[in-house]
């Protein structure tokens, strides 16, 4: 049986920057990130995920964020040709989505990728908004739900698992998370009859990997909490909406939610009741953070029963899809 420091492990998933990430396999790692600088060239590519299989105690999550348009790993080996965003695809009709979606992951499956970090669910209502757009099938809930189930079934016909994202919506934000948190001011019924939609309808359809945002949402924190941090947000996700899957954040190193502290930001989350994290980076910094959240861990019972039932849900999915 693993021992509490393994489980712990299998809460996060890293990315190859700063080079810890094999001692961190051999402790128990859940699983990598990868981006553009890790994939030059297809050789190259399956030979770095044959590599982190073999150094992995538990079998991995292989994870990319391959939406399509702006957000696309692929472009070394493309040689700058890409896939059509989320809204363009859409708009070319619901054949052409799936058509794209399987070739996306037909390609992902081709590496060893077993995670796709898509679709993206947002409903784009603002206009201004810097970091969705495009990346959003629409501005009407209905027809990001209609685009959601073809995306998602499609991957899991493949053999990908979708992760859709980013709860509880970023549709409305006016900012970017990757530089502040941005605060969405609207009530629980606003974001439940809009933003919230798309992801009531993928957990009815059984999507088993939400991925949180790190914005202010008014209605679940009047102090200024991210969702992805938020015990409020993070119940309502899974007792309003029943999602029994695993909720996992945004990465952590954005600014949204770096200004908390790094250990305090992680416990925070383990506690508001987030099963697993991602970090872009594997660097000291990073693997002494998971250190050290074990450390505190040993001595709080919260913390290891929080951790004991993400790594059982964490196991129960991997065993079902890798």
């Amino acid at each position: 049986m693993p021992d509490l420091k393994t489980k712990l492990y299998q809460m996060f998933i890293l990315g190859t920057e700063g080079g810890n990430y094999t001692k961190a396999l051999k402790n128990g790692l859940g699983g990598i990130i990868f981006f553009t600088k890790d994939i030059q060239n297809k050789e190259q590519f399956k030979q770095l995920i044959n590599n982190i299989k073999k150094d992995s105690i538990i079998p991995p999550f292989l994870s990319i964020d391959q939406e399509g348009g702006r957000v696309e790993r692929t472009e070394n080996i493309h040689n700058g040709k890409k896939y059509l965003s989320a809204q363009f695809a859409y708009e070319k009709g619901k054949k052409y989505l799936e058509e794209q979606t399987r070739q996306i992951a037909l390609e992902l499956k081709e590496y060893g990728i077993n995670l796709n970090f898509a679709p993206c669910i947002d409903v784009n209502t603002n206009p201004d908004n810097p970091i969705i757009g495009e990346r959003a099938f629409s501005s009407n809930p209905d027809e990001v739900i209609e685009a959601e189930k073809i995306v998602s079934k499609t991957y899991l016909q493949t053999g990908i698992l979708p992760c859709v994202k980013h709860y509880p919506g970023h549709g409305d934000a006016n900012a970017d998370s990757h530089l502040t948190l941005p605060k969405i001011d609207q009530t629980l019924k606003q974001m439940e009859q809009t933003h919230i939609k798309p992801f009531k309808s993928a957990v009815e359809n059984g999507i088993d990997m939400v991925m949180v945002a790190h914005l202010h949402c008014t209605c679940f924190e009047k102090e200024l909490i991210p969702t992805s941090l938020s015990k409020n947000a993070i119940d309502y996700l899974h007792n309003e909406l029943k999602f029994n899957g695993i909720a996992i954040s945004d990465d952590m190193v954005m600014k949204g939610v770096a200004d908390f502290g790094e250990t305090q930001a992680c416990i925070m989350g383990i506690k508001a009741g987030l099963n697993m994290f991602i970090y872009r980076y594997s660097d000291n910094k990073t693997i002494n953070l998971i250190e050290n959240v074990y450390k505190i861990a040993e001595n709080d019972e919260t913390l290891q029963k929080n951790i004991e039932n993400s790594y059982e849900k964490i196991i129960k999915l991997k065993k079902q899809i890798l």
